[in-house]
């Protein structure tokens, strides 16, 4: 150390200066290390790409310092990092659109509806670049992918008709002398939070209806899959829709409950399970908002003896295992009447047919899961089942997709002699398809 240098060239320095130097040298020698720290964030920063927010019509680098892994379902390699929007950010999110809402308000409903058609046009133009990026974040196949945008398409077309959609009402002479009329007005801010198993339907569900009725709008997109959800700002932008009307935050918990009490915000649109719905309808409500909660579902099928055999199983399949069994509509409970029963081991054989691996290949029939997480759910249900009497008559645990060895792979399972307790099977999203005879 230079302390050491320093005595022997000098015998009579003093206590002090020592101390003085040595102190030096600590500095001297944190600030070398804090630099190569500050090197190396850097690099790795270069090296892996980072989720932006979205504020007054441009992508935004956040300035969080906690971030969330983006994954691809299908490798489970790490392809983006998400970032926990900090509570300034979301608070100048929040102030952008309040601010934009004043201009946007009071703008023509016919200039709004133009800016609507041309969204419309763009994602049509785009949409094979929003169906890419849904398959790499969530998994699903392409096509699969494809009907996700498409569906939120045709929300989009129908905000189009906004100048009927705002019509208001009069009621001419209710009594003496007097009219009635009513208005369909804007009503500010409103916020959208999004679930990760329709990136781009959903989202479209909801932010066209809200501009084109002159409102602004807040996103949250899922933090598991965001990437459709800003390449749909980036066609916002290029539409003409005004800076500020439009933005998007990320995060977990923290930002949904920052959306469901910010006063600011007058309205909310909730897409995802039962427990958080019930949650977000709870707080949105005690803060005085107006909010809707779409929640889970479970659909059921009832085959009758006259069904028609290879219609029923192809539909039957085709529901049960559609996006992997990830989403509301699908279809995770056949009820067999009488003879019916004896399409299930057809129903089955079609079930094996089903091509499962990596979405981005055009003859895969279905895709992973969207996590790891998810993926051991579903496992631990259908042992849970197993163990509680079910019967397995189609078993995907073990698959192996070849070259796909980490990915979130389970086949299509049937199960039958199901308990109708299991509560497990009960809180699924669906995948699992459970057969009931009923004689």
């Amino acid at each position: 150390m230079r302390m050491l240098l320093r005595k022997t060239a000098a015998e009579n320095i003093n206590i002090a200066d020592c101390f003085g130097f040595l102190i030096s040298d600590i500095v001297a020698s944190v600030r070398i290390r804090a630099e190569i720290t500050m090197l190396k964030l850097s690099n790795i920063s270069k090296s892996m790409s980072t989720v932006k927010l979205w504020f007054d019509g441009k992508a935004v680098e956040s300035s969080t310092t906690e971030w969330i892994d983006l994954t691809n379902p299908a490798t489970n390699e790490v392809i983006s990092k998400v970032p926990m929007t900090t509570k300034s950010e979301m608070e100048r999110a929040v102030e952008s659109c309040k601010k934009a809402f004043k201009l946007w308000s009071n703008t023509s409903i016919i200039t709004r509806q133009q800016k609507i058609f041309n969204l419309a046009q763009l994602i049509r133009r785009d949409k094979k670049r929003i169906a890419s990026s849904i398959t790499t974040e969530q998994g699903k196949t392409l096509a699969d992918a494809e009907g996700d945008v498409f569906r939120g398409l045709q929300v989009v077309e129908h905000a189009s008709s906004v100048t009927s959609l705002q019509m208001g009402e009069t009621l001419h002479n209710i009594a003496t002398n007097m009219d009635t009329y009513s208005y369909r007005v804007p009503i500010g801010v409103c916020a959208g939070i999004v679930p990760f198993n329709f990136p781009a339907m959903i989202p479209l569900w909801m932010f066209p209806i809200a501009l084109a009725t002159g409102n602004t709008m807040l996103l949250k997109p899922s933090e598991q899959d965001p990437g459709a959800c800003m390449i749909l700002m980036e066609l916002a932008k290029e539409a003409g829709i005004p800076d500020g009307c439009l933005n998007v935050i990320h995060g977990k918990h923290d930002a949904v409950d920052f959306l469901c009490t910010h006063p600011d915000i007058r309205a909310i649109s909730f897409v995802g399970s039962d427990a958080v719905g019930r949650h977000v309808y709870e707080l949105a409500a005690k803060s005085g908002k107006r909010i809707q909660a779409n929640t889970g579902a479970k659909n059921h099928a009832v085959i009758l003896p006259d069904a028609d055999p290879e219609y029923t199983i192809n539909q039957l399949v085709a529901a049960a295992f559609g996006a992997a069994g990830q989403r509301c509509m699908a279809l995770s409970v056949a009820v067999f009447v009488g003879s019916a029963r004896h399409l299930i081991p057809n129903l089955v054989e079609c079930a094996k047919a089903v091509r499962v691996g990596s979405g981005d290949n055009p003859n895969v029939d279905m895709g992973p899961v969207i996590s790891e997480d998810a993926k051991r759910r579903i496992l631990a249900c259908i042992n849970r089942a197993e163990e509680q009497g079910a019967t397995v008559l189609l078993d995907g645990r073990h698959l192996i997709v070849q070259g796909y060895e980490k990915g979130n792979f389970i086949g299509p399972t049937i199960l039958a002699d199901v308990k109708v307790h299991i509560t497990q099977l009960n809180n699924l999203l669906s995948f699992l398809f459970s057969c009931f005879v009923f004689r």
